[in-house]
């Protein structure tokens, strides 16, 4: 993992009634997303002492639930033993105990700043979202975002697994045995599966079809990127990044090596977690429940979807974060 002092809360243990002061040096960081629930505990070095991942449906409380307590349990923690959290993700509103919440922008960026120093461009592909994050300097200088079309995310991905009759575990073996470039025009995940489905008709080869969706994929993850700039070194971040033929064919479509994180997909609590660790930013970044980073955000494009009606606007981020985000 490639930290700064931490503040250490002490509070009087009331369950104890002998008025002995118990010393928290823990934080915790939640990142409840839309198919997935991640926790990381930090301690006051900013090292990782647990993790936990857990999918279980759309924004679920009960793998929320799962997902913080099993982190604990790693850690041989009590809820009473952590001094501050912090929470992000679709449900950061949803986590309890959360002393304050901040939005996956902030959150990925510290999170993959600690883990990879000098990173410059974060491409982060979740579940039902994708996000090109620039950072300058250990700071956020501008992000694009696309939350509005499941095309180029986790979902895409399971629609193609679904109609080739794979599990999804076995798209990137089967992607990058694929040698034949074929034509996937429809990038909407309602249409998708029908597509492949006529492609599988023609006779084409299970391994053509998959490794042609992860190159659309890849070259609508470029449209995303085109908005705020190539920047070297490149991470890669969220559950996608665990697909090594997605991880190759975006490498292919910048033209430019890709790194994944050893646990790619806990960036974002990470960070959160370092973000308690440090006070939760209280002086620097102002609370929920502004959705968007400090200073002037506009929308900067429309990705029009060829295969429906629908539409996703682009955020753009203009203005720097005020918030230092460091390697700890």
């Amino acid at each position: 993992m490639c930290g700064a002092a931490a503040a250490v809360s002490c509070r009087r243990d009331a369950s104890s009634g002998n008025g002995v002061a118990r010393v928290k040096s823990h934080y915790m960081g939640v990142d409840l997303g839309s198919t997935t629930a991640k926790t990381v505990i930090v301690d006051e070095a900013g090292t990782i002492v647990s993790s936990e991942v857990v999918q279980m449906g759309a924004v679920s409380r009960a793998g929320l639930a799962q997902s913080m307590s099993g982190a604990l349990a790693a850690a041989s923690l009590s809820a009473a033993d952590i001094a501050r959290s912090v929470s992000t993700g679709y449900g950061r509103r949803l986590v309890p105990g959360a002393g304050r919440s901040f939005t996956e922008i902030t959150c990925h960026a510290r999170g993959v700043a600690a883990m990879c120093s000098g990173t410059r461009l974060v491409v982060d592909i979740g579940g039902q979202d994708s996000k090109a994050i620039v950072i300058d300097d250990g700071i956020v200088d501008n992000f694009t975002m696309n939350d509005r079309c499941a095309s180029g995310t986790g979902r895409f991905f399971e629609v193609l697994a679904r109609a080739i009759e794979c599990g999804i575990d076995e798209l990137a073996d089967l992607a990058l045995a694929g040698d034949k470039n074929l034509e996937v025009s429809s990038m909407c995940a309602t249409f998708a599966e029908t597509e492949i489905i006529s492609l599988l008709a023609q006779g084409e080869r299970r391994e053509d079809i998959a490794a042609s969706v992860h190159r659309a994929v890849s070259a609508r993850t470029l449209g995303l990127v085109a908005y705020v700039g190539k920047h070297q070194p490149i991470v890669m971040t969220g559950g996608v990044a665990r697909n090594a033929a997605a991880v190759h064919f975006l490498e292919e479509a910048l033209d430019a090596p890709v790194i994944v994180p050893a646990t790619p997909q806990i960036s974002g609590a990470y960070g959160a977690a370092l973000l308690a660790r440090d006070g939760a930013g209280d002086h620097l970044i102002p609370a929920e429940p502004t959705d968007a980073l400090p200073g002037s955000v506009k929308v900067v494009g429309t990705s029009a979807c060829s295969s429906c009606a629908g539409s996703a606007d682009v955020a753009d981020a203009t203005s720097r974060a005020t918030l230092p985000i460091h390697p700890v």
